[in-house]
């Protein structure tokens, strides 16, 4: 199962890059064996200012046809790590050739986006930096795949 991160906004060379790339590295190493990977990551960028609705739009065009949509959302479920992990598999094992997450620009994701997703993942009631979320999110999502692959990484 490929998995996508699709996020509004450019991250630039820096710390959460470097955190980035190297939790991409260290999924799809460790996802290939497990049916998992490759992890990609499209960024979009909105420089009319069109807002929600034109990032929206961006963000539309960077899903890949028939793809699972999960949007990154303080209103999604709040899964622990393991529950996470949990969930990608069952996507996986039902047969899903890619799972989309989207991460929103500073004003999130437009109301109508977020009705047409199939699971609402939070990291919590507060609202994160784009640039954190995206390396959070590859950071669970190589956490994911050391758990499925029962590695030492996670400890409970």
């Amino acid at each position: 199962m490929r998995v996508h991160i699709c996020a509004v906004g450019r991250l630039r060379s820096g710390p959460e890059a470097a955190l980035i790339d190297d939790y991409t590295k260290r999924f799809d190493r460790t996802g290939r064996a497990l049916g998992l990977g490759p992890l990609s990551v499209t960024q979009v960028e909105d420089k009319k200012g069109g807002g929600m609705e034109a990032e929206a739009a961006l963000l539309e065009r960077a899903i890949p046809g028939g793809s699972l949509i999960c949007t990154m959302d303080e209103r999604g479920a709040v899964l622990t790590s393991p529950e996470f992990a949990d969930q990608l598999g069952r996507w996986r094992d039902a047969g899903r050739q890619d799972v989309t997450f989207l991460i929103g620009g500073a004003d999130g994701l437009s109301p109508d986006l977020r009705a047409r997703a199939d699971f609402s993942l939070s990291f919590g009631k507060m609202v994160w930096p784009h640039m954190l979320a995206r390396a959070m999110l590859s950071e669970q999502l190589y956490r994911a795949a050391s758990i499925l692959a029962k590695s030492p990484y996670h400890r409970v």
